[in-house]
This record gives C-alpha cells, sequence and structure tokens, in this order.
C-alpha cells in the first residue's frame, strides 16, 4: 500500500500543478484589435483643400466606412478590446477618424475622436407589433374574401 501511495504521490502533485497554471493562463487578458485608424504621418499628407477622395484612398486607404447622405465622409474606425475569462468583452479603446468633403470632393476637414469623446448609446430590444400575433394564416385568408371589391382591380 505505501508503494501505490509513493506512486501517487508524484503524480497528484504533477495534476494539482497543472491544474494550477490552466487556472492561471485561463485568466489571462487576451486583447484583440479591430479596425485601422491611419498614423498622424499618413493624416499629414493629407491636405485640406487640395485632396479629393481618391487622393485620400490613395493615401491612407480605404475607409471602414463612409457616410450616408450623399457620401459625406470617410470613416476610419479602430477598437482595442479586452476578453477577460467569461467576462463580456470590454472596450478599452477606440479611436476615430473622421475626413469630411465638400460637395466637389475636396477634403473639408480631418478629425480624431477618441473614447472620451464618445456616448454609450444603450440599444433598444423593441419589436414592432405586426398586429397578426393571434391569426393563423386561414383566419387571414378568409377575412380577407369579404374585403375584396372587383372595381378595385379593374381600375
Amino acid at each position: 500500500m505505501s508503494k501505490t501511495a509513493g506512486l501517487l504521490k508524484p503524480v497528484f502533485r504533477i495534476v494539482a500543478i497543472g491544474l494550477t497554471v490552466g487556472a492561471l493562463t485561463a485568466c489571462t487578458a487576451i486583447y484583440r484589435n479591430h479596425g485601422y485608424v491611419p498614423t498622424a504621418e499618413e493624416l499629414a499628407a493629407i491636405q485640406v483643400g487640395v485632396d479629393t477622395r481618391d487622393s485620400v484612398v490613395e493615401a491612407v486607404g480605404t475607409p471602414s466606412s463612409s457616410g450616408l447622405l450623399n457620401e459625406s465622409g470617410y470613416y476610419y474606425v479602430a477598437t482595442r478590446m479586452r476578453h477577460y475569462g467569461a467576462r463580456a468583452p470590454q472596450v478599452v479603446s477606440r479611436e476615430l477618424v473622421a475626413i469630411s468633403f465638400d460637395q466637389r470632393g475636396v477634403v473639408r476637414n480631418i478629425e480624431r475622436y477618441g473614447l472620451e469623446d464618445g456616448r454609450v448609446i444603450p440599444l433598444e430590444r423593441r419589436v414592432t407589433s405586426s398586429s397578426v400575433e393571434d391569426k393563423t394564416f386561414i383566419r387571414q385568408l378568409l377575412g380577407n374574401l369579404g374585403s375584396f371589391n372587383p372595381a378595385n382591380v379593374i381600375n
């Protein structure tokens, strides 16, 4: 019995050390980078009032996104997130470069924003009601038969 106990003691130590090391490495923070923001040197190459959309793309690359209204600007966004164990990911830093253009497509302004300049916007989980929640397909079909007017089809 003592011979078996003597063999199990080193195995128990190795397993305990392995579990401890595994637990410590599982709690190590993992950082992930998303997006791209041009460096200050790349942005210095862009001249306000001279460069166009095409020259900006050549100088600093394709933007992460562009403006929705008449392509008003280019936006470069970079985010660094920390994943720590089972916790939800946390945004450590966020940087945004906004390049706006005038009506002719010439650079009007270059602005840089950080995480401290932003606001947290809560997402709404509301869903628009469809008013057909308790009506089956057959009930909807039969309900529409009474409201059918052939005069509307002819005109």
